[in-house]
């Protein structure tokens, strides 16, 4: 059973060996000439101007939230979506529970819309 899992753990040591030597190549050969202009924070051309940490709107959290729930929401569907044929077979219980399913996460779109969770006023 462990020699199944063995070409992968190859690839895992591989993947940090490549990353550890690259970065360890890098610190070693590159090119060190720091000067305040290349040590200055830099975003999209933009100078930067007064304090970097500025408090973010509740608002902003929330959608990101809601991204996340909505993207999980995908994970479960795409591997059901996919042995969706196979698993008619099984009866019509299969498609009742993902229909359930999606109810459930259609309702919790329906709330936080109508109590203004995507709005950004």
């Amino acid at each position: 059973m462990l020699v199944d899992y063995l070409p992968i753990v190859i690839l895992m040591a591989v993947a940090v060996g490549f990353a550890a030597v690259s970065l360890i190549i890098t610190h070693l050969f590159g090119p060190r000439r720091p000067n305040p202009v290349k040590l200055s924070p830099y975003e999209s051309g933009v100078p930067p101007v007064g304090d970097a940490r500025l408090r973010f709107s509740v608002k902003f959290y929330v959608v990101a939230m809601l991204f996340i729930v909505f993207d999980i929401e995908v994970v479960f569907l795409y591997p059901w979506a996919v042995v969706f044929k196979d698993l008619l077979a099984q009866g019509s219980f299969v498609f009742t529970e993902m229909a359930v399913f999606l109810g459930v996460l259609v309702l919790g779109l329906a709330y936080v819309w109508r109590k203004g969770g995507l709005d950004w006023d």
